[in-house]
């Protein structure tokens, strides 16, 4: 049996222990190995189990400010849940010595308990282990595909059947979220996944509330961790300005016509580049999307902030009207 694997019973520590169905809820923090582990441990020296309770068991994924494994929470396998595995993310060895690293995943954490919706990952607490100097979100592990694997698998693009689906649970989500007061921020293929249940959009690691919501948290600048990705991020993010509702929607006016085109609308190069070589002028309709949508697709993939306007919900209904119907909500949208 590897390391990884040890069974329940070799940290608790004792058969006293082991009888003791709350032990893992008020244990302190593991130390069986503490005499070889460093106080602060980088993304490559995980320690085996996170607050007494979490035991990490491979790396998922690392990626923008973080990394997410795999780990087993003891509680709920002591308690005899039968699927007690959960996805844990903390900062990477980056962003682990900021100074508000910390206030950063929380925010995250925050921004996400406020979305209850069926296309949205599900969060579950906000933890630190003391001892290792982590803080740690927990959250649904998922199982599927994202949405970048699927494009390299399908480098033609999705059927207008397939794409349909996908694209109008994600529009579903981002109208929610949109309407919640959050920003996602970050809004790319592998940001989104395929899972047994739907369409699960994550990682709002960039996300902020809007003004006015979550008024407590503190506004905790992104600028100097240089996450946006060129290739999704609007150009006024590139260019210094505000994370906005708008700059969300030209994100996932990205990601549907990659899916629907097979490659990115403007090559892989960044928004503003593609702005500034004028590429919008050679832009055609994705050849999987109906031609009726592509004016409220198009719409969304404006350069300038100002001619970006349509909102999530609107791009949404436009995937869902009938050619005659969609006349009526643009009339009714510029009259």
């Amino acid at each position: 049996m590897t390391e990884l694997m040890r069974p329940t019973e070799d940290v608790l520590g004792s058969e006293e222990q082991g009888g003791n169905l709350t032990y893992f809820a008020f244990a302190k923090s593991y130390k069986a190995e503490a005499a070889v582990m460093p106080i602060k441990a980088s993304m490559g020296e995980m320690p085996d189990v996170l607050a007494g309770r979490y035991r990490i068991e491979r790396l998922l994924g690392a990626g923008g400010m973080g990394a997410v494994y795999r780990a087993r929470d003891l509680l709920r396998e002591q308690f005899g849940d039968p699927d007690p595995y959960v996805a844990l993310k903390v900062l990477g060895e980056e962003f682990a010595e900021s100074p508000d690293a910390s206030a950063l995943l929380y925010n995250e954490f925050a921004l996400t308990r406020r979305l209850r919706h069926d296309n949205v990952l599900r969060f579950y607490t906000f933890g630190v282990d003391a001892h290792h100097q982590r803080a740690f979100i927990t959250m649904e592990l998922m199982r599927g595909l994202t949405l970048d694997a699927l494009l390299c698998e399908r480098p033609q693009g999705l059927p207008w059947e397939e794409l349909r689906d996908i694209a109008l649970s994600l529009l579903d989500a981002l109208a929610y979220a949109h309407a919640r007061g959050v920003l996602h921020g970050d809004i790319k293929p592998s940001n989104v996944m395929l899972s047994e249940d739907g369409v699960r959009l994550f990682d709002f690691g960039l996300g902020q509330a809007e003004e006015g919501v979550l008024p407590g948290l503190p506004h905790l600048s992104r600028e100097r961790f240089n996450g946006w990705t060129p290739g999704y991020a609007a150009p006024e993010l590139l260019e210094g300005q505000a994370l906005s509702a708008s700059a969300d929607l030209y994100s996932v006016a990205c990601v549907i016509y990659e899916l629907s085109e097979g490659k990115p609308p403007f090559r892989r190069i960044s928004s503003n580049q593609a702005r500034n070589e004028h590429l919008k002028s050679e832009l055609q309709a994705p050849k999987n999307l109906p031609k009726h949508c592509w004016p409220a697709l198009r719409t969304a993939l404006a350069f300038d902030l100002k001619d970006r306007t349509i909102t999530a919900r609107q791009l949404r209904d436009a995937f869902t009207l009938t050619p005659p119907g969609l006349q009526r909500l643009m009339h009714w949208r510029n009259g």
